[in-house]
């Protein structure tokens, strides 16, 4: 395979279209659905057979405030309430602008792709998120990012936008500040070139790239990748050719609650609604309420990399309406006893240990980790997942200007038809892993994906 590279621009390509959008995640498609909108000509390459991507293997759930949906819950949420969110669970390191741009446009891309291409969303609503302050979490009825890839293509095809598979863009031709085409490599080895007018990169970022990820981000380089082996960072890399502005190449979202060695993701929602993480010992060992991005640090830090996740059937019962919960009770993952002797055993924890970690739950005020409990206690039947931690994917990319997608230059200038979104751009999420906010990836897939594809 051809390392990603940038070369001068060719006399003539094999095709020319107005609009190039590498990558067929839910970034590249919402961006090909705005694009058609526009009234241009759109492309979509995708390296793999089908379009998948990180989105696939994410809860499929987009953060939006004040939606027609929160209404409809009765639920009262801002633009200015998600960015303060935002930004103080990224301790003020984003962008203020482009945080303000996310916050500030997701309600329109979700009313969006409801009415206009009829995805049908709604609100989680018997859960809360760390870090926001509102129920503003919107997906799919199986809460499942399969099926929001799925709903998407489906309108692709609909609508016949090319979606061409099996395309792999490795090189990129451009004149200073203009892209002019890309070069892809077909599964025979063969290559063909595409002429374009402007190109959008949405093939995410670097997390299947260990080298990078050794580069950049060493505190998680040994933990379970658990995105998409095709984000191996071309767009990081063709943006260093281009001599384009990076930032927070450091920041990634982590998961510190995948079933091990399942490797499926069991829904934070055991934990926020009152679950905890013991290690192999019995005991806790953090707070599990500061988030699940920075869990899988947590998680790591502990005997053999691995934690177990103690929740109650109260919880089961919530966590069952995301398809990958119910995946993790079918195959064995997740253990029942009628009470916390029988679990102690099922587990091979040390049962004076884990009653002892039940039962710290102070009636008011922060426990000796700094966590506040607002939850039920939790009661029998008792439930157990062995976990362990995992890297999602990276947050740090392409800089780009918030009201148009398109990517800067290190002298602060922009591209005149570069643009990046989702995984390729950086994202709102701070310069490690502590400032991811749940949603926050999919939120710049959505929403950079739509602003770049109006163009």
């Amino acid at each position: 395979m051809a390392n990603p590279d940038v070369k001068p621009p060719l006399p003539a390509y094999d095709i020319d279209v107005k609009t190039l959008i590498i990558g067929a995640g839910a970034c590249g498609m919402i961006a090909a659905l705005a694009a058609h909108e526009a009234g241009q000509d759109v492309l979509v390459i995708e390296a793999d057979a089908l379009p998948s991507g990180s989105t696939a293997l994410s809860a499929g759930l987009i953060p939006a405030a004040s939606t027609r949906f929160q209404r409809e819950a009765g639920i009262d949420d801002t633009p200015a309430l998600f960015a303060a969110d935002i930004q103080a669970k990224a301790h003020d390191e984003n962008d203020p602008a482009l945080v303000v741009a996310l916050s500030g446009t997701s309600a329109q891309v979700i009313e969006w792709l409801a009415d206009t291409h009829g995805l049908p969303f709604s609100v989680v609503t018997d859960f809360d998120y760390p870090g926001h302050s509102k129920r503003r979490m919107h997906g799919l009825p199986t809460r499942s990012g399969a099926e929001l890839i799925d709903a998407l293509r489906t309108r692709l095809e609909t609508l016949e936008i090319p979606l061409i598979c099996e395309r792999r863009a490795v090189t990129l031709y451009a004149d200073d500040a203009q892209i002019t085409g890309a070069r892809l490599v077909l599964p025979d080895g063969s290559f063909e070139t595409v002429g374009c007018g402007r190109i959008v990169l949405a093939c995410n970022g670097f997390g299947g790239n260990r080298d990078m990820v050794r580069a950049h981000m060493p505190q998680i380089e040994t933990a379970l990748w658990f995105g998409h082996d095709g984000n191996r960072g071309e767009a990081i890399t063709w943006g260093e050719a281009l001599d384009a502005k990076t930032q927070h190449l450091g920041a990634f979202q982590g998961h510190g609650n995948v079933a091990h060695p399942h490797g499926i993701l069991i829904t934070w929602a055991t934990i926020t609604q009152g679950g905890i993480q013991v290690n192999l010992e019995g005991h806790r060992f953090w707070n599990e309420a500061q988030g699940y991005s920075e869990a899988a640090r947590a998680v790591l830090g502990q005997q053999d990399g691995v934690a177990w996740v103690i929740f109650d059937a109260r919880i089961a019962a919530i966590a069952r309406q995301f398809e990958d919960f119910k995946n993790a009770e079918a195959q064995g993952a997740v253990i029942t006893a009628p009470d916390i002797e029988s679990l102690a055993k099922a587990c091979a924890l040390p049962l004076a240990a884990l009653r002892q970690s039940l039962a710290v739950r102070p009636s008011e005020g922060p426990d000796a980790f700094g966590r506040h409990w607002d939850t039920a206690a939790l009661q029998a039947p008792f439930c157990a997942v062995k976990v362990t931690g995992a890297l999602f994917h990276t947050q740090g990319g392409l800089e780009v200007a918030p009201d148009s997608a398109l990517v800067r230059r290190n002298d602060g200038s922009l591209f005149e038809n570069l643009y990046a979104a989702g995984g390729a751009a950086c994202g709102v999420s701070g310069s490690g892993d502590s400032g991811y906010l749940s949603g926050n990836g999919l939120l710049a897939a959505m929403v950079l994906g739509y602003i770049a594809g109006r163009g």
